[in-house]
């Protein structure tokens, strides 16, 4: 297997912005990845032109990743909150359209770490609110050549997508051929009880993917069956990206938000060198 390899600026600055480019860049080609996944906390601090000349310069190509919080709600019962949401996905389509990211990914579907025990009738309303707000950014995304892989979160961080089954039952509601999924092996972990099952029943359906350990420290350092999900990924013929994340312990509303209370690794500088080291042997091994 010879997927591009990419590291998430959620390893490297929070929030990121053009400010960042010039050392995040060099950083990221210097360690050998071949993609840097920029993560759009607060768009107005990120513009096409930085990412797109840091990127030329060094030589990677540029992957669109959404942060989701209670702002962005496209599944919100209020009419302006999912108004909200609807054009900050669309900021984020833009900005993958303009610096050539095949896709923008994340649980864009509702708010990360909404987690509500709700009768069937107001998770079937929520569900559609959701499809409805997806259909009309993918219908953007799609003028643009743009796909949209949505992420299923584990049971602490959303309680509307946690599986593949549930992201493919979302995708099929909103009915567009440019909407998928982005599997993230640390949700997998939690949620589904055969990964490669899981990731063969995906198929085709999956745009983007990436990877972390059971804690969300280093690939290869704890106990996920890597051959497993390696061998799944080939049985479906993905030749997309294969991104690390992980989150900086030091960003207080992002330890919160993904309940980080401790570090994964000895530092990011060797949890980035020792990720890529890890993934480039077992692909090549595999």
């Amino acid at each position: 297997m010879r997927n591009p390899l990419g590291l998430s600026t959620f390893v490297l600055a929070s929030p990121f912005s053009d400010a960042d480019c010039p050392a995040a860049f060099a950083k990221v080609a210097g360690l050998g990845y071949d993609v840097i996944e920029v993560c759009v906390e607060d768009p107005q601090l990120l513009s096409a032109r930085a990412l797109r000349d840091a990127a030329g310069e060094h030589g990677l190509a540029v992957s669109v990743c959404g942060a989701f919080g209670p702002d962005r709600d496209v599944s919100a019962a209020d009419p302006d909150a999912r108004a909200a949401g609807l054009g900050y996905l669309r900021r984020c389509v833009d900005l993958a359209a303009a610096v050539g990211s095949p896709h923008v990914a994340g649980p864009m579907y509702a708010p990360t770490g909404q987690a509500r025990l709700l009768p069937p009738d107001a998770r079937a309303r929520q569900r559609a609110r959701a499809a409805e707000s997806l259909r009309a950014a993918a219908d953007h995304a799609g003028e643009l050549g743009v796909r949209l892989a949505l992420e299923p979160l584990n049971r602490f961080e959303t309680d509307l997508v946690n599986t593949v089954e549930q992201g493919l039952e979302l995708c099929a509601a909103v009915g567009r051929d440019n909407l998928g999924l982005m599997l993230d092996t640390f949700h997998q972990n939690i949620e589904e009880k055969d990964l490669g099952a899981a990731i063969r029943a995906a198929g085709d359906r999956v745009f983007h993917f990436q990877v972390s350990e059971n804690d969300r420290g280093t690939p290869g350092s704890g106990h996920l069956p890597w051959p497993e999900v390696f061998a799944a990924l080939e049985d479906i013929g993905y030749s997309g990206q294969i991104v690390v994340e992980s989150f900086l312990p030091t960003i207080a509303e992002i330890a919160r938000a993904v309940s980080l209370w401790r570090p994964v690794a000895p530092s990011m500088d060797a949890l980035a060198a020792d990720s890529i080291a890890f993934l480039r042997t077992a692909l090549r091994n595999h």
